[in-house]
């Protein structure tokens, strides 16, 4: 499979099928694993249930259903959605807040796009979850990583609750929750603790009880959520700056974390493979919004299209999309399906790009 610097709406689409049918072809599984965690199979940690990985599924497969209008891809998440909760012992909830906000996030967009008012109602009780177990006035009002350590907050955890805040104020009647408040305070965390004067933000803040922030923990995710917390409170709000905030932590994502054409290597541990499609979802929600033709735009849309060109053209081997966590290069290695997710979101987002941002492509904008 080939591809040209700018390939049309139509061949971005068949490489974004493709990308979504390979995810089938190299981990689908019987029930109840649904996916195996690595490619080949009965690599890497077999028998993981990586409850966040899969939220990510729902949101790919929402992505696919909101570009090509085919009901079985909602069929596909809600399967997932389902498998989810079977794995986790028939409960919604588990240590970790940022996996529960990530399964908050794809099944609100879910509901959008189905209309099942339990998708919905699944992802109030989430936030209702959350909020109740993990926030805190430790290091500053904000929302702790995991149940085991509330004194330990990061962007992971804050940047999501942001946008499901936000975007369950639009969902339900007003006065359901004090949604605004969580949103603006965790936001205003975000920006007073761990966003840098260029907008590069860090990881997290006191890991280890001792207040340090992890500068070492350089991750294009962290990127992307904030990025998509101030689209959500844009929206929300009017807030004129918060598009250019976003901006300016896009552009400087892309000088600090990638040669230009794809970012670099985050890890080998499995959810690293991840961080870059956290980045590329979140972009999308911010190019729409730019003035067409600015110079912010161009560039950001000319390294999604670069980055996917590179992922494509190294990344298909044998009739499926199997790359690596670096796009530059093809692997031989086994993958996770993690990795297999960020090239999806990428493409889903490379189509968005080339149709010129079709409102029915995102059903949770597209409802407002």
């Amino acid at each position: 499979m080939t591809t040209t610097d700018h390939p049309d709406q139509s061949r971005s689409a068949d490489l974004a099928d493709f990308a979504q049918q390979s995810l089938d072809d190299l981990f689908g599984a019987p029930w109840p694993q649904h996916l195996h965690n690595s490619h080949p199979a009965g690599t890497g940690t077999p028998d993981t249930f990586n409850y966040w990985w899969l939220a990510h599924v729902v949101d790919a497969r929402v992505d696919a259903w909101a570009r090509t209008g085919d009901a079985r891809w909602l069929d596909r998440a809600a399967e997932t959605a389902r498998n989810i909760v079977e794995r986790n012992g028939g409960s919604l909830f588990n240590d970790y807040f940022d996996d529960m906000l990530w399964s908050g996030l794809a099944l609100l967009r879910l509901h959008e796009a189905g209309g099942d008012p339990q998708h919905r109602d699944d992802a109030l009780a989430i936030w209702d979850h959350v909020v109740a177990h993990g926030w805190n006035d430790h290091q500053g009002a904000s929302l702790a990583w995991r149940k085991q350590q509330l004194a330990y907050k990061n962007t992971p955890a804050n940047g999501p609750l942001v946008i499901l805040a936000l975007r369950l104020e639009r969902a339900l009647p007003p006065g359901t929750r004090d949604f605004r408040w969580y949103a603006g305070t965790a936001l205003a965390w975000l920006e007073r603790t761990l966003v840098g004067p260029d907008g590069f933000v860090e990881d997290g803040i006191n890991r280890e009880g001792d207040g340090r922030v992890d500068v070492q923990w350089r991750f294009t995710y962290n990127q992307g959520l904030y990025i998509g917390a101030l689209v959500e409170w844009w929206r929300a709000t009017g807030d004129a700056t918060a598009l250019g905030r976003a901006t300016r932590t896009a552009r400087t994502a892309v000088a600090e974390l990638s040669d230009g054409v794809v970012f670099r290597d985050e890890g080998d541990g499995g959810d690293e493979g991840l961080f870059k499609g956290v980045f590329y979802r979140y972009l999308g929600t911010l190019l729409p919004h730019l003035p067409a033709g600015s110079p912010d735009r161009v560039a950001l849309e000319e390294f999604v299209r670069a980055g996917t060109d590179a992922l494509v053209e190294h990344g298909v081997h044998d009739g499926v999309l199997r790359p690596g966590n670096d796009w530059s290069r093809p692997t031989d290695q086994p993958i996770p399906y993690s990795t297999a997710l960020s090239a999806i979101m990428a493409l889903e987002q490379r189509w968005r790009v080339d149709a010129g941002y079709p409102a029915a492509a995102d059903p949770v904008a597209a409802a407002r």
